[in-house]
């Protein structure tokens, strides 16, 4: 960076997201050099881009007080993770490279504390001074004799990665000249200018040490941050998307494979069974034959040439029992269609699924994926939405919404219902709150609750029962006390409704 950078003049410093910084340096032939500290607490790293192109929102200017300063010296802090850009005599910018505490600091007077910091959560850094984070190691034999060959003590900095080095090499095992000259034989690899960025259990690591299969090696300080910036940051977050897209495919490859094997189930039994309009026919043929108030009469069965008992209903003539029977089985045949319409379109929607699955394996980039989420609507949950704290859905023309969360269900009850809105929730356990959205006019008829009830006890700790007890009343009769655990409510004159957990699938 000395080479670089000395006598040149910062002419940008700016934040695109809250954990990166760049600063942008004019060299001394004009040309441009960019620094770009990412601070993200799960890889800290800098880099050195080429380019960088400026966004033209989102951004902010930083430390006003650097730009037009020229950059007198840059200087590493002994045995720390921590540099600084000399700018004049005694001012200074600070990397200060601590994993998650990482931060950059700017000192107006380098004998001082800072004048202004990059993560300002961080206040301690404000009482930080640069003589006290320098450190001073006595890398003698006398002193290693002195430690008996306390590696942590004699060199505190050491890594993961060298310590593990010499305990394969036996350090723990051997005496103290073989500890020593093994020491020795670490410090020098750390001190040769040739870096590998390696992959070990699908994580990136950037080492001084010999590699025998390194993704990259270079004796270029600035082209290994580069190169390590683009695995552990680039590539690493590009795979993490990739593996989320995956999975998100293979929820809804098991759930389309499910729906169509019990869909198939339902289409066979469907077929083989008689429809309800041949019992109603045999009704209508024989009426003469049955008395009044009869609930179970036996008639020859025309179609299976064979006499049965049927079983009638209370209260109801034949006739209008027979009337029902045809009804039904004409909502029988509309409900075969549909279901055969939904197989075809779950069938397809598998053969698109495997597609999609296959491209992703195959993508090496953030531009192919892109397009993919922009184009397939299975992705739309991964793509940037409002956050509400329901799911919604709708059943005979009305809404029903379910809470997330414990959080989730205080926010649905506070912020997104009216008084006349009827809340359901699964009686004596834990779950979600669920809301029929009442209509001006309109009474939610008993198809509406049942469904909702049927949501309210999947979603809770009653979701595999048989039969599960579901409270409700208007959410008017339902209060937060103040002081209670999320999503903790009193409710008062509240009903029950014993219904069987349905998902949204079932239903």
């Amino acid at each position: 960076m000395k080479d670089e950078i000395s006598g040149g003049t910062i002419s940008a410093c700016f934040s695109q997201n809250k954990e990166e910084l760049i600063i942008e340096v004019s060299k001394i032939d004009g040309s441009p050099f960019f620094i770009r500290a990412l601070l993200l607490p799960s890889n800290t790293s800098i880099s050195f881009p080429k380019d960088f192109k400026r966004s033209k929102k989102n951004n902010i200017d930083l430390f006003p007080e650097i730009i037009g300063k020229k950059i007198t010296n840059i200087k590493l802090l002994n045995f720390e993770r921590a540099f600084y850009l000399a700018l004049g005599e005694s001012q200074a910018l600070l990397f200060k490279m601590h994993g998650s505490r990482s931060n950059l600091l700017y000192f107006k007077d380098l004998e001082a504390t800072p004048f202004s910091i990059f993560r300002k959560e961080l206040k301690e850094d404000l009482m930080l001074t640069v003589p006290e984070l320098e450190k001073s190691l006595e890398l003698t034999k006398a002193r290693f004799l002195e430690l008996e060959g306390n590696a942590s003590q004699f060199l505190p900095t050491l890594g993961k990665r060298p310590r593990a080095w010499l305990k394969e090499a036996g350090y723990l095992e051997g005496n103290i000249e073989t500890r020593f000259a093994l020491m020795g034989e670490v410090m020098d690899m750390l001190e040769s200018p040739l870096f590998s960025v390696i992959n070990e259990n699908d994580n990136y690591y950037l080492t001084l040490l010999p590699c025998t299969t390194p993704i990259a090696s270079t004796s270029d300080p600035l082209e290994a941050s580069n190169i390590y910036f683009q695995k552990a940051v680039v590539k690493k977050n590009f795979e993490n998307v990739k593996n989320q897209l995956l999975r998100t495919l293979s929820e809804k490859r098991k759930k389309t494979v499910n729906y169509i094997s019990k869909t198939r189930q339902k289409l066979e039994a469907m077929e083989n069974e008689p429809p309800p309009s041949q019992t109603a026919d045999i009704i209508m043929a024989n009426l003469h034959q049955i008395p009044v108030g009869t609930e179970l009469v036996s008639l020859f069965d025309f179609y299976a040439n064979e006499t049965r008992e049927i079983a009638l209903k209370r209260g109801l003539s034949p006739q209008k029992f027979a009337e029902q029977l045809y009804k039904k089985s004409k909502n029988k045949k509309i409900e075969f269609e549909q279901l055969r319409k939904n197989l075809a379109q779950k069938e397809k929607d598998l053969e698109e699924i495997a597609t999609e699955e296959e491209f992703l394996l195959d993508s090496e980039d953030f531009r192919s994926i892109k397009s993919l989420i922009k184009t397939g609507d299975r992705f739309s949950k991964v793509q940037p939405q409002l956050q509400l704290p329901y799911k919604r859905f709708e059943t005979d023309g009305f809404e029903i919404w379910v809470g997330k969360s414990a959080k989730a269900n205080d926010e649905l009850l506070r912020r997104y219902t009216w008084k006349e809105d009827l809340w359901l929730h699964a009686k004596d356990v834990s779950g979600s709150h669920v809301i029929i959205k009442t209509q001006s006019g309109m009474v939610p008829t008993k198809l509406v609750l049942e469904r909702a009830a049927a949501l309210a006890a999947h979603y809770s700790k009653n979701k595999t029962a048989s039969l599960a007890a579901v409270m409700y009343t208007p959410c008017k009769y339902v209060r937060k006390v103040k002081g209670s655990l999320p999503g903790a409510v009193k409710v008062d004159r509240e009903k029950v409704i014993l219904v069987k957990p349905e998902g949204p699938e079932e239903i």
